[in-house]
């Protein structure tokens, strides 16, 4: 199984960007999804997950009211729709899954990682 992210790039405060995720590779499984994003000179953090059925969304504080997170149509693709982007929300954002995962906010849930997507928010 592969995840592939798309949609990082450069933004200015203020602005929006939206994520993609897509888990490729088995049809049999269907996956707790999440993101999770790296700074630099930071400590990985969790941003957002469902549980595989698409329930049980939560959300990091630091990204409530502002970032939506949602499962696509397709299955085991999942996106996160960020608004009002701050500067601190500047990281590399990771896209993860866990086979019938429940949505947790702790990496050591999540079996399987993408390669990351950069986001850049501009004062």
């Amino acid at each position: 199984v592969q995840l592939q992210a798309s949609g990082g790039g450069l933004v200015q405060a203020g602005g929006s960007l939206r994520l993609s995720c897509t888990a490729s590779g088995r049809t049999d499984i269907t996956y707790s999804m999440a993101w999770f994003r790296l700074a630099p000179g930071k400590e990985r953090e969790f941003v957002a997950t469902s549980s595989w059925s698409g329930g049980n969304t939560i959300y990091a504080d630091s990204v409530k009211g502002r970032f939506t997170f949602s499962r696509g149509n397709a299955k085991n693709t999942v996106n996160l729709q960020m608004n009002s982007l701050k500067p601190e929300d500047t990281a590399v954002y990771y896209c993860a899954a866990d086979a019938w995962g429940l949505g947790q906010r702790q990496p050591r849930e999540y079996e399987i990682w993408g390669l990351g997507t950069l986001v850049t928010v501009s004062s």
